[in-house]
C-alpha cells in the first residue's frame, strides 16, 4: 500500500495520457487507497469486498465503523464511484473531461479529509449528520 504523502503527490499531478476510462479507474483506485489507509491507521486489514459494486464503498463502511465522524465523506465516496460510472458508460461521452475532472476534485477531497482526520480525529464531526447536533434539535 502507498503512503498518504505518495498518494497526495499522484492526486495533485494535471491530467493523464491515458484513455478516460483507465484514468478514471485511476482516481477511484486512489480513493480506495486513501481510505485503505484509513483503515489501517486504525489496525485493521482494509477489506477487499465490494459494496454496491465498488470496493471504495465497502472501505468507507468498515473506516465509518471505528469513527462515525467518518460518515462526513460517504457522499464523497458516492459520488466518485457516480462520476466512474458514468464514464464506463460512455467514455466518449462530450462531458467525459469534465467528469475526469471532477472525479480528481473528489480524490483530492478525500485525500484531504483523511490525511486531516489522521491528524485530528474529531474532523467531520461537526457536519449535518453529526449526532450531538441531531441530539440536539430533538431536545
Amino acid at each position: 500500500m502507498r503512503s498518504l504523502a505518495e498518494l497526495g503527490t499522484l492526486i495533485e499531478r494535471e491530467g493523464s495520457d491515458k484513455a478516460a476510462l483507465a484514468h478514471a479507474g485511476e482516481l477511484l483506485q486512489l480513493g480506495e487507497e486513501v481510505l485503505a489507509n484509513w483503515v489501517a491507521a486504525k489496525k485493521k486489514a482494509p477489506t477487499f469486498a465490494e459494496r454496491e459494486g465498488f470496493r471504495l464503498l465497502a472501505l468507507h463502511r468498515q473506516g465509518a465503523k471505528s469513527a462515525p465522524s467518518f460518515n462526513a465523506c460517504r457522499e464523497t465516496c458516492r459520488e466518485l464511484a457516480y462520476h466512474y460510472n458514468l464514464i464506463l458508460l460512455d467514455p466518449n461521452h462530450p462531458d467525459t473531461e469534465k467528469r475526469l475532472i471532477l472525479m480528481r476534485h473528489l480524490t483530492r477531497h478525500l485525500y484531504y479529509f483523511v490525511s486531516g482526520k489522521m491528524q485530528n480525529e474529531q474532523l467531520g464531526e461537526f457536519c449535518c449528520s453529526s449526532r450531538p447536533l441531531r441530539l440536539n434539535d430533538a431536545s
